[in-house]
């Protein structure tokens, strides 16, 4: 059995019928833009924050520490840096003076870094809104059709029992 549609009606939803578009910049990965303009000063900092900012760091430091004191301290060689250990902690207050600015720096630009996750989340959260709105209009549509289907066969369904010559109240089967 074939049913041809008037060609307005196909045409109605035709026109209706929601077509999707992205009106949104496709989303990009932040890490690699940021690694990608890096410059050679950023990136002996990010290495050296990470180095120092490491266990194997404070473990290497603490036994060179350990050792120093212990030589000094024994004097098997000549006492090179003897009690209170003067060149010890010039050496220390060196690697501080040094290490923390650049420790900063790095610091720094990861909070910018931050920040530019946090827009491009920010970014990403209302694309998906905009995805879910065009989906539940999508919906939405579908529903309408749907509506309209099923009030058209029941009332093609009207049209045959009328026919039948037996007219079933609502919801009810017609009396055999």
């Amino acid at each position: 059995m074939t049913s041809a549609h008037p060609p307005a009606v196909v045409e109605k939803w035709e026109r209706q019928r929601i077509r999707h578009v992205h009106r949104h910049k496709p989303v990009i990965n932040i890490n690699k833009v940021d690694a990608d303009k890096l410059t050679t000063g950023q990136r002996i900092a990010d290495r050296l924050a990470t180095v120092m900012g490491s266990w194997a760091f404070i473990i290497i430091q603490s036994i060179i520490l350990a050792f120093w004191i212990t030589l000094n301290v024994v004097a098997y060689i000549n006492h090179w840096d003897p009690y209170p250990f003067i060149l010890l902690n010039l050496a220390l207050s060196f690697q501080a003076a040094y290490a923390a600015p650049i420790i900063m720096m790095s610091q720094n630009r990861q909070a910018a870094k931050d920040r530019l996750m946090a827009e491009q989340d920010y970014d990403v959260n209302l694309k998906a809104e905009d995805e879910l709105k065009s989906i539940m209009n999508h919906l939405e549509q579908q529903d309408e059709v749907m509506l309209d289907i099923l009030r058209r066969m029941e009332g093609q369904h009207q049209v045959i029992m009328g026919k039948l010559g037996t007219t079933a109240p609502e919801g009810n089967p017609a009396p055999a």
